[in-house]
């Protein structure tokens, strides 16, 4: 199996081809593996055949290249049985109870189980709580009769993709890994140290589910900390912009995080409550943890209450005030919609009565969410259009918008991204 797998001739297959699979797919192809990605999704599937990309910041043409290079995107799982290893990388959300559903993977493995034969390898990327390759997955590949660690592998190998971050690419990230047992460990270690440059085993796979909570943990504590300090830096006249950028002059000790409307992307909204969930199982209460959740999900509510203060101040009501949202992607120049906390401000101004639009150069139009509906189509940004809202609120700052001509003729803007630094009459800092 590891000789196959370092010489390349063994066949790779991707469960799940979207922000995580679909990257993952493309790396392991340029290379020379023989890929087939399984995704339940027809139209997906239909769009990679057609060598169609569907996430903006991949090309057709690489999608292209992997196909005429060999790559086959199916949603037939019984084709689990032709490949080597096996890859899950599909989502983990919170049920309405905030508590961990593993449903997709789940439903994943249980769809290549009775596939599932002597040699393969079984590698589990999506982020959840520690044990749970331990839990669901080992029990899941035993009742086919194989035994983990001799004649089946079983890995967990947290994915570390950044939607349009382009300083960092699927090879260049370090990749971090953990075995069932010390044999399933070197033939993770042989399956991706032929694709990233740096593998970093660790001793179990529970401790490689708990570094991935960690590390976006600490991230959503951070930013929970300088989403409190902005709500009191502005009730004290301060711009916390302006503080942030004066402190990360330190040169040592401290690490600058920027406020914003709230916290998106599959990870970080989400990986703190897999942890508090697992927590109660030992005893164990995360306040900490808890506290900067509950900060970040409040954000949202202060930007609505900033709105409806602006407009006041103007003698206008928000029931009934012409408002554009300015970005619904989750962060900066993406496609990227999972967790937005813009579709959460958006939520809260239409239930308050607002006659709401959107424009996002990135999101021509507003996809199909589990739980957010929203019957819309991208506006274009001109100076006519500008000047007949009530209100714009920026929630997601993307580098393409025209943002002087948004100053010039916008009669009120809500900045929730420190975009406009300077004084002026109609912009409000939230």
């Amino acid at each position: 199996m590891i000789a196959a797998l370092k010489n390349r001739t063994a066949r790779i297959g991707i469960l799940g081809l979207g922000y995580v699979g679909l990257p993952l797919v493309l790396r392991f192809n340029e290379v020379g593996y023989k890929v087939i990605g399984f995704d339940i999704d027809q139209s997906k599937v239909d769009a990679l055949a057609g060598k169609r990309s569907y996430i903006d910041h991949i090309s057709d043409v690489r999608i292209g290249a992997a196909i005429d290079s060999g790559f086959e995107p199916t949603t037939d799982f019984s084709r689990a049985s032709e490949v080597d290893a096996l890859i899950v990388c599909v989502p983990t959300p919170l049920n309405k109870h905030r508590e961990p559903d593993l449903s997709f993977v789940i439903d994943t493995v249980d769809s290549v189980v009775p596939y599932l034969r002597e040699g393969q390898v079984l590698s589990l990327e999506s982020t959840t709580y520690p044990g749970t390759t331990e839990e669901e997955l080992l029990p899941r590949v035993q009742s086919r009769g194989l035994e983990v660690g001799k004649n089946f592998f079983l890995v967990y190998s947290p994915e570390r993709e950044d939607p349009g971050n382009k300083d960092f690419t699927t090879r260049t990230i370090p990749k971090v890994c953990g075995g069932h047992t010390k044999p399933c460990l070197d033939v993770g270690l042989a399956l991706y140290g032929q694709v990233i440059d740096r593998v970093v085993p660790v001793s179990s796979t529970r401790a490689a589910e708990l570094t991935k909570l960690l590390e976006n943990i600490q991230r959503a504590v951070n930013i929970g900390l300088v989403n409190e300090m902005k709500i009191i830096a502005d009730r004290m006249g301060i711009d916390i912009f302006e503080v942030i950028d004066a402190a990360a002059t330190k040169p040592f000790g401290f690490t600058p995080y920027y406020p914003g409307p709230g916290l998106g992307g599959h990870c970080i909204p989400i990986d703190p409550f897999y942890l508090t969930w697992k927590a109660r199982e030992y005893g164990l209460n995360t306040h900490f943890i808890e506290l900067a959740g509950e900060i970040n999900r409040d954000m949202p509510q202060w930007v609505l209450e900033k709105v409806i203060d602006a407009l006041n101040q103007r003698n206008k009501s928000l029931k009934g005030s012409r408002v554009l949202a300015l970005g619904i992607a989750y962060k900066r120049d993406v496609d990227d919609m999972r967790e937005s906390p813009s579709v959460m401000v958006m939520e809260l101004l239409r239930a308050k009565g607002a006659h709401l639009d959107y424009c996002d150069p990135n999101v021509p139009v507003f996809p199909k969410m589990r739980e957010h509906r929203f019957d819309m189509t991208s506006v274009q940004l001109t100076p006519e259009t500008l000047a007949s809202y009530d209100c714009v609120v920026l929630l997601t700052d993307h580098s393409s918008f025209p943002y002087d001509m948004i100053l010039e003729h916008a009669r009120l803007v809500i900045d929730t991204r420190g975009k406009y630094r300077t004084l002026h009459e109609h912009v409000v800092s939230a």
